[in-house]
């Protein structure tokens, strides 16, 4: 067979351990498949970089809906038993956090399955995302509500919402935006709610499809974040505590921000330990910021 890194793919090079990275992932599409997703999602990702303010909002929608709308393998069309299965797992982290009089907002829905599936627990369920490409319509709650943003915006009043929830979402936001999303987020949310923050860790990545090919995301992971930038970034933008968290299995613990930063300045200087599966995985970062 031949190496991953010979195949003539085009411009780009995999990386030498691709097929490693393949099989951590969970995503076994051919190798020309996953370049053809790198090559659309690079072009794409540098085109929102260099969007202006002005035109950014329109700019969002329009990339990923050419992203999934060219792309009928990427994995959010085609891993509907792993999404679930995850679904049910992300339902168990915030279930505590909600009551049957709750508005809860989730931000970067993409399907909308965990929405759909809090809708039943709450008063009111939002969906907020730039597209609504990879969403059932037909199979939405009485009570769940799409928002449309431009990447900004969250067009609900103030003090409206009791939780808001977003799992791999920060990232995904142009650095030049993600502070004014923020400050939306805090606005919105009523006095004493909570923002749940899901992000994977710069430390550890890239990762985005970028990782098969890059040691800095190049994809629509536009920045990684590590937890002194996420920690600077919330109290700018107006939340007045943090609490962080490690995810082990189904078990969320607190986490001390001293030993996350303690935890996170070992590995950036551990080749060895950089590459230990567990502990990539317990280094993403999981905020909770309280308004």
């Amino acid at each position: 067979m031949m190496s991953t890194e010979s195949q003539p793919l085009g411009r780009y090079v995999l990386r030498a351990d691709f097929e490693e990275i393949q099989k951590k992932r969970g995503d076994f599409r051919p190798a020309s498949r996953i370049y053809a997703h790198y090559e659309l999602e690079r072009r794409l990702a540098e085109r929102l970089r260099l969007s202006q303010p002005a035109e950014r909002s329109a700019v969002y929608s329009e990339v990923y809906a050419e992203l999934f709308r060219s792309l009928p393998d990427h994995p959010q069309h085609t891993a509907a038993r792993t999404e679930e299965q995850q679904v049910g797992v992300e339902l168990n982290y915030i279930r505590p956090l909600l009551s049957r009089d709750a508005v809860m907002l989730e931000i970067g829905c993409g399907d909308a399955r965990l929405s759909f599936s809090v809708a039943p627990m709450v008063k009111l369920a939002y969906g907020l995302d730039v597209t609504d490409a990879v969403i059932k319509c037909e199979l939405a709650p009485a009570n769940f509500q799409f928002i449309k943003t431009g990447g900004i915006n969250i067009d609900l009043p103030d003090n409206t919402v009791d939780i808001a929830y977003s799992n791999q979402l920060m990232e995904h936001l142009h650095p030049d935006d993600a502070e004014n999303q923020l400050k939306e987020v805090a606005r919105i949310l009523k006095p004493g709610g909570e923002y749940w923050c899901r992000t994977p860790n710069r430390v550890t990545g890239p990762h985005d499809i970028s990782c098969y090919f890059d040691r800095v995301a190049t994809g629509f992971h536009l920045r990684e974040y590590d937890y002194g930038s996420i920690h600077a970034l919330f109290l700018r933008a107006g939340f007045r505590s943090l609490r962080f968290y490690v995810i082990r299995g189904e078990r969320k613990i607190r986490l001390p921000y001293w030993l996350a930063r303690t935890a996170e300045w070992a590995l950036q200087r551990s080749a060895r330990l950089a590459r230990v599966r567990q502990l990539r995985r317990l280094m993403d970062l999981n905020v909770v910021g309280t308004k």
